[in-house]
């Protein structure tokens, strides 16, 4: 196959900068790798992509080219030198391995991992707020070494496999040419040196496990589900790294009398015939204490009275929710004979008349809570 103008070979005019020539280089390159393209003069084309781009992508050589055409790159004459370029970046997209540049070194600073932890709350603290002690559990450094891993009065030894550098280069023979590639160690596992006499606390960690307290202050208003974050309190850091966070699930015990509807919380309370149908006062539980509520005269089932401001705080406001009371009129399972002589009196004054109801009960409900 002739040789062409390596700008033509990758579309692209002479004063494309190296990102237009990184990405006309990738485009092509995908199309074009004889994993994928089965045609017949896919492997030629490909080594003509990778040349064009090996010659372009170095500004050296890229002048000489400019300059001097094919001439100016020929190694005695010969094809260019570039099959001892270092494409990894690029073909670790093909075959999938890591590399120094495009793939995150096991050496590299990485940040420490969240911690969660559940704390159950009384219903009322959940409403007004508390500060709590959370026992964790989490990686501290290590008091016995600071963190070196090594044992005190010793020394860690550079690794001898890669010189310190935690990492190494490998060449692999393609059809291209030799392929480099980066990778991890394996012998000091990316750290660089390898600890010959390890902590006895820690056994070279540079970290021991820890229980600690930790006082948290959870916010007014908060319910089952929220989560309160506490910033660089999780574990810490690897090879340099920010330390991770901690995160607080809450969870609420369920009341005796009360439940949550958003910031309004809801009472149901019973009161007798005689307190629907004449109307009474009586007292009534809130989260800040018992208080009054007037039951006018002819109060129906289902009838719904508010309380503003009795509710629970509003998460991270000074604002609340409202109480809301539910009535049920309780009907005797049980009378007494003068009970039973009262009821049969004021049945004989009412008659026997009966009409449906145009609306049930849980309908009237809905209404009310928008269900």
């Amino acid at each position: 196959m002739a040789k062409r103008d390596y700008y033509e070979v990758l579309g692209v005019n002479r004063n494309a900068s190296p990102e237009d020539l990184k990405s006309a280089f990738r485009s092509l390159a995908r199309q074009y790798h004889p994993d994928m393209n089965k045609e017949d003069d896919a492997e030629e084309k490909f080594k003509e992509i990778n040349e064009a781009y090996a010659v372009l992508s170095d500004a050296e050589k890229r002048r000489a080219y400019d300059q001097f055409g094919f001439a100016g790159v020929n190694n005695a004459g010969g094809v260019p030198d570039w099959t001892s370029m270092d494409f990894t970046d690029i073909f670790g997209e093909f075959f999938g391995f890591a590399t120094g540049t495009s793939r995150q070194r096991q050496n590299a600073p990485r940040r420490g991992q969240d911690l969660a932890y559940t704390v159950t709350l009384p219903f009322e603290e959940a409403i007004f707020g508390v500060e709590k002690d959370v026992e964790i559990t989490r990686d501290e450094v290590c008091d016995t070494c600071k963190g070196k891993g090594s044992e005190p009065g010793t020394t860690p030894l550079k690794c001898s496999n890669c010189g310190g550098r935690g990492e190494i280069r490998q060449v692999r023979q393609t059809f291209l040419g030799s392929m480099v590639q980066v990778v991890t160690c394996p012998v000091c596992s990316g750290r660089g040196e390898i600890i010959d006499t390890p902590c006895h606390t820690c056994r070279g960690r540079g970290l021991e496990r820890k229980t600690i307290i930790k006082k948290v202050s959870i916010p007014a208003g908060v319910d089952t589900g929220t989560q309160i974050r506490l910033a660089g309190e999780g574990q810490p850091g690897i090879n340099g790294g920010p330390t991770g966070n901690l995160y607080i699930e809450i969870k609420v015990k369920s009341h005796k009398f009360f439940r949550r509807n958003g910031n309004d919380i809801m009472l149901d309370l019973n009161i007798n015939v005689a307190q629907a149908s004449l109307g009474a006062e009586v007292e009534i539980p809130t989260v800040d204490g018992p208080t009054k509520l007037k039951i006018p005269a002819g109060t129906q089932p289902g009838k719904v009275f508010t309380l503003r401001g009795k509710g629970s705080h509003i998460l991270r406001s000074n604002q609340r929710g409202d109480q809301q009371v539910i009535i049920n009129v309780e009907i005797p399972a049980h009378l007494t004979d003068e009970q039973r002589q009262h009821f049969e009196a004021l049945a004989a004054s009412m008659g026997t008349e009966v009409r449906p109801q145009e609306k049930g009960f849980l309908d009237s409900l809905r209404e009310v809570f928008g269900g």
